[in-house]
């Protein structure tokens, strides 16, 4: 078969979605990844972005598309679909769109999809009133073509936006500010593509940072002196808390699209190197802890752990530093992969290949910080990683895409230590023993499942003080459910939930989607700080409860804050406390 290559660079205004050949700073990212996704979550505008010249392919026998046609397509597919399709359209969350699968259905049948959705999760981008009739027909033509091809990126691509803000020689010998580190927050301030970072005792913004585009995760070394960022345009932010004012003291882009960055924990090499992984190319890269210098990337492209097929889009999701051995543990999400990647020598690096299932996600340590816990969000299951012996330790079938964040480890009255995962799919939070030791009948086994507001959630929380464990449900497209939170009293799991209106408490004015994400404690554990979220030109605002009393304690509001979404305390993240 014939293709007809356009080669074109085009420059477009992302709506918050998916962005790839992207060079520079800033790129736009998908608004989310997730089935179920109400159309408010699309509203979101980002920054244009510069793209790299791609090859695009028309198809014969598809629908023709001008040139025009074809670079608007190409767009929304990035913007809207490509997080669950992946970039290749050969399907992770949502299903295949390649020319082998669309041309059959063919135009109309496409329309109705694309128009009207799917009880699977598909959204109702037409019938939402995300895309306009003339768009829907747009892409259900542009699917029956082949899909553009991605440029890689390699060390040189890397080293061309590596920078050295402030070399670690001329940076300070000891702390320069009065600020309690420990309990400073990073807080994700999505579409404006920086974080605020908020003094914990003082409720106040210490600095708003450039940073790269949705910041996914906010990691800090093991010192906890720096904070490292990484955007969903792969951009990655090295910030020194010892600053008088924190500020940036290096950067990198490690691809086109990313979602996680890690440092290492183990004794005798801590702060010494840095990981990043991306989903545009298939990759990840070691870095030099105290500058980004990339030092080895390592492709992900490989084959699936079930059917054994090659697949070309593997993306690395969840990384974590072991505390077992000097290695670092890296998702490849396709292939359902968990790689134990050691760093003792980097320039001879062994990885310990796992396999688990298909489309590992997020991820966290139980209690003791031995097993890893890692969901197979469209595999429904959890995946656990005994990191002393590098092994998988159980696979745990769970219900409709668990979606666990780092999840929540508390103790359970009747079957003692769990680790608890919400869903993208239904109301259901599951949780899982993990104690093999003490209660070997429970280990690895859904023990109880406790019934939340509804589908939707991303997010479950709790800590060692706390009697508490707290729900988000962002994504339900019932605002009295995504502008709330559930909390049980973990005592007592058997009585339900309590519903706080944590939006409504925010006193925000005027319009917005109010929606409330990512419960995180504060370094005392007695305290609870929830994102309202809403879109780039509305008022969004930081809510903090009472941990014990469940009352409100403070709202932050601040023109600054600029769509608020994932927020990491220093001290529970430092010590993997959730």
């Amino acid at each position: 078969m014939k293709r007809a290559a356009i080669p074109r660079v085009v420059c477009l205004a992302a709506l918050g979605a998916l962005s790839l050949f992207t060079v520079g700073a800033n790129a736009a990212a998908k608004s989310s990844e997730h089935p179920g996704t109400t159309p408010g979550e699309m509203r979101y505008k980002g920054a244009p972005v510069p793209m790299q010249e791609s090859v695009d392919v028309l198809t014969p026998g598809a629908p023709v598309l001008t040139e025009a046609e074809f670079a608007k397509a190409k767009q929304i597919y990035f913007e809207r679909c490509a997080g669950c399709h992946g970039v290749l359209r050969k399907g992770a969350t949502g299903k295949p769109l390649t020319p082998d699968v669309t041309l059959g259905k063919g135009t109309d049948y496409l329309k109705v999809f694309i128009d009207y959705g799917s009880p699977a999760g598909m959204p109702n981008w037409g019938t939402s009133g995300e895309l306009s009739a003339d768009e829907v027909v747009l892409m259900a033509k542009y699917l029956q073509n082949e899909p553009p091809i991605p440029p890689e990126f390699g060390m040189e691509e890397m080293k061309a936006t590596w920078k050295v803000l402030v070399p670690p020689e001329k940076r300070p010998k000891k702390k320069e500010n009065k600020y309690n580190i420990e309990n400073i927050f990073s807080v994700t301030l999505r579409d404006a593509g920086e974080v605020a970072l908020i003094d914990g005792d003082t409720k106040k913004i210490i600095n708003i940072v450039k940073t790269g585009y949705a910041v996914h995760i906010s990691r800090f070394s093991t010192s906890g002196r720096y904070l490292f960022v990484i955007g969903r345009d792969a951009k990655i932010n090295m910030i020194d808390l010892w600053m008088k004012k924190p500020d940036n003291v290096a950067e990198i882009k490690i691809g086109l699209e990313a979602r996680s960055v890690e440092t290492s924990k183990y004794p005798g090499y801590e702060d010494k190197f840095a990981i990043a992984g991306s989903y545009w190319p298939p990759q990840y890269v070691i870095m030099d802890g105290a500058t980004l210098e990339p030092k080895k990337i390592v492709s992900t492209r490989g084959y699936t752990v079930d059917t054994q097929e090659y697949h070309p889009e593997p993306r690395v999701a969840a990384i974590v530093a072991s505390h077992e051995h000097p290695e670092f543990i890296v998702n490849v999400k396709e292939t359902g992969k968990v790689l134990m990647v050691n760093y003792e020598d980097i320039e001879n690096l062994k990885v310990t290949t796992i396999g688990a299932a298909r489309f590992l996600h997020d991820g966290g340590w139980d209690s003791t910080h031995r097993y890893f816990l890692t969901a197979a969000n469209k595999s429904n299951k959890v995946a656990v990683i005994d990191s002393k012996e590098d092994t998988l330790a159980a696979l745990v079938d769970v219900n409709e895409i668990p979606h666990p964040g780092r999840g929540a480890n508390l103790n359970d009255p009747k079957y003692g230590p769990v680790w608890v995962t919400s869903a993208l799919g239904n109301e259901n939070v599951t949780e899982i023993g993990t104690d093999p030791i003490n209660h070997p009948k429970y280990a690895w086994k859904v023990v109880r499942t406790l019934k939340g507001q509804g589908g939707g959630s991303l997010f479950v929380k709790t800590n060692p003080k706390s009697n508490n464990l707290w729900v988000d449900t962002p994504l339900n497209p019932d605002t009295k459910i995504s502008q709330s939170v559930a909390v049980f009293d973990v005592k007592h799991l058997d009585k339900g939930y309590e519903v706080l209106p944590i939006a409504d408490w925010a006193g925000i004015k005027g319009e917005g989607p109010k929606r409330v994400v990512q419960p995180e404690y504060n370094m005392a554990g007695d305290e609870v700080w929830f994102s309202v979220w809403s879109g780039k030109e509305e008022e969004s605002a930081i809510v903090i409860v009472d941990d014990k009393t469940r009352k409100l304690k403070a709202v932050i509001k601040d023109k600054r804050l600029v769509t608020p979404t994932g927020k990491f305390n220093v001290y529970n993240t430092m010590h993997d406390i959730y």
